[in-house]
């Protein structure tokens, strides 16, 4: 979801970058996360057995609910799925429906990543904050709260935005399509060489998937690359090798007692395996697009 999909902030503002189609970008990066999953997660994971673990089950505890009052496990996965259900749903009304047909104009308004964020809160606030036992006002008042920790991702992407702009006005985005143009490496590679340098650099994989797209702008313009394999190359190459300097090292580190090494040998290994799989899903799909 990180690194491929809307409406992840990255991959949604990235989308906006290269001028790519929102819908499509989710079906390719549903296609691309399948055997992402499968290799980083199922594989993968298999070799983590032999790690020992003293999992902090303070944070895990849920004596402080009525377990009569916890939203069912469906119900929970439904709310979570809602906004990739509805966009995806826009997809194949758009894919398969004329453009007037209003069945289809009814999927492309459900499935425009701002209402269907919109209905997944509203979904949220009725199957899971009423089932925990609270009025309607009380939930209102705590949405405050419950917004203050997406602040900072908001200003990471205006930052992330404002910088690109610099690079466009400044000429640099020209001056590196000049150097690229007669390169025979494939664009996806260079963007997602780009996000992972940035990204080993910076720690954020957020920022470095809003720079790495901001650089690589002018190439969509010579218009022989697809704008969504961008993304998503772009997001893969974003989700290189976290380290000491990302903060979500440290938050894996410490969900799971973890030491360093550990935490280099599982969380970092699995995050360059979706990135590595992920640019070679682009590149196989690059061939049939």
């Amino acid at each position: 979801m990180h690194g491929f999909l809307p409406p992840h902030p990255a991959p949604t503002a990235i989308v906006d970058f290269y001028k790519a189609n929102m819908q499509l970008t989710l079906i390719y990066g549903l296609i691309i996360a399948i055997p992402t999953v499968i290799v980083a997660g199922v594989v993968f994971g298999k070799t983590m057995h032999k790690i020992p673990t003293v999992v902090n089950e303070k944070l895990f505890n849920l004596t402080t609910h009525a377990q009569s009052k916890l939203p069912s496990f469906w119900v929970s996965v439904l709310v979570s799925l809602t906004p990739v259900i509805l966009m995806g749903l826009g997809a194949m009304g758009m894919l398969f429906l004329p453009k007037e047909n209003p069945l289809n104009q009814a999927l492309q308004f459900m499935g425009d990543p701002v209402i269907s964020l919109f209905v997944s809160v509203f979904a949220a606030v009725l199957l899971l904050g009423k089932k925990s036992g609270k009025r309607f006002a009380q939930l209102m008042d705590g949405m405050g709260e419950y917004v203050k920790p997406i602040a900072m991702i908001l200003l990471i992407i205006a930052a992330g935005g404002a910088f690109k702009e610099v690079l466009v006005g400044s000429g640099t985005s020209d001056y590196i399509v000049g150097l690229m143009k007669d390169l025979t490496l494939s664009p996806l590679v260079l963007a997602w060489s780009v996000a992972a340098v940035l990204r080993i650099a910076l720690g954020s994989a957020t920022v470095a998937a809003l720079t790495a797209a901001g650089i690589m702008q002018p190439l969509i313009a010579m218009g022989n690359v697809n704008p969504e394999l961008m993304v998503l190359a772009t997001g893969a190459g974003s989700l290189t090798c976290s380290q000491v300097n990302d903060t979500g090292f440290w938050l894996f580190k410490e969900y799971f007692n973890l030491t360093i090494w550990q935490t280099l040998r599982s969380w970092t290994a699995m995050e360059t395996i979706v990135s590595v799989v992920g640019l070679g899903g682009c590149l196989l799909m690059d061939f049939f697009i």
